[in-house]
């Protein structure tokens, strides 16, 4: 637990001012953190980034990252996000052939689902950032997804008797699912009396809902990856909490539906 907090509170030291003053810096440090959690999710795979698929990944996640307000250099190729997509789904069967299926299909997908998976997420991690207000939505995705794990985890802990998933994550609890949801409520009251958000409180709760139940479902998501490579955590560089997407799985469903809503 100790080494929990320190690592938390360096890395909240350090990531919050990036966050708080945004711009280039903050774009810069989530191309860092997603480029690490790409890094992290092949490597499950046993695909290493430094290889023809690992480095043809990290260019497309690159491009998906491109903040729309620099959508012009795409525009300027008369390329989409989804035709460069397309183009690395084709060199990555290519390099199937070449390599006499040493990387194999199931690799290709694996390498194309990881990079929209990650690119989206973090994506949108920008464009929240860059919108209007966008320094209160982001605050407020984070204390959503912090008040759906702390809810989850004490009321789990205190009345939790039915498991939600056992066979993907034994220790949590539909008590602690519905807890994490109520504590995700609280948190949204809190935010529409004293920030300004560009909604209606109703409409807040009911994206809050949905939110804190898809930010749960993103949890889920890395456990069952994770189980299914049989391992622990994605990564170590966050001694005592794991890797970087260990910490944004929630974050990256969050954020996308947060716009997909109409949040902001």
């Amino acid at each position: 637990m100790k080494q929990r907090i320190v690592t938390a509170v360096i890395a909240a030291a350090i990531f919050l001012p990036i966050v708080i003053y945004g711009g280039t810096p903050f774009i810069l440090l989530t191309y860092l953190l997603a480029s690490i959690a790409l890094y992290e999710l092949l490597k499950m795979r046993k695909i290493s980034v430094i290889s023809v698929p690992g480095l043809i990944s990290l260019i497309l996640l690159w491009l998906f990252l491109l903040p729309d307000q620099f959508q012009s250099i795409l525009e300027s190729a008369d390329y989409t996000k989804i035709e460069l997509a397309l183009l690395a789904v084709l060199l990555f069967m290519t390099y199937t052939v070449i390599t006499k299926n040493r990387f194999t299909f199931d690799d290709v997908a694996f390498a194309t689902l990881s990079t929209i998976y990650i690119g989206i997420g973090f994506h949108y991690f920008i464009e929240t950032r860059e919108a209007e207000a966008g320094l209160t939505y982001i605050f407020y995705a984070l204390f959503i997804i912090w008040a759906t794990d702390s809810g989850a985890y004490f009321i789990g802990r205190a009345i939790g008797k039915n498991k939600l998933w056992p066979e993907i994550s034994p220790k949590k609890t539909v008590e602690g699912f519905f807890g994490g949801i109520v504590s995700a409520l609280i948190v949204a009251v809190l935010f529409i009396l004293f920030a300004e958000m560009n909604t209606t409180l109703w409409k807040l709760l009911l994206a809050t809902t949905f939110l804190s139940i898809f930010g749960q479902i993103g949890d889920l998501v890395e456990s069952a990856i994770k189980r299914h490579y049989n391992i622990k955590d994605s990564g170590r560089i966050l001694p005592g909490h794991g890797g970087i997407l260990d910490r944004f799985d929630s974050l990256l469903f969050v954020l996308p539906l947060m716009h997909f809503f109409h949040l902001l």
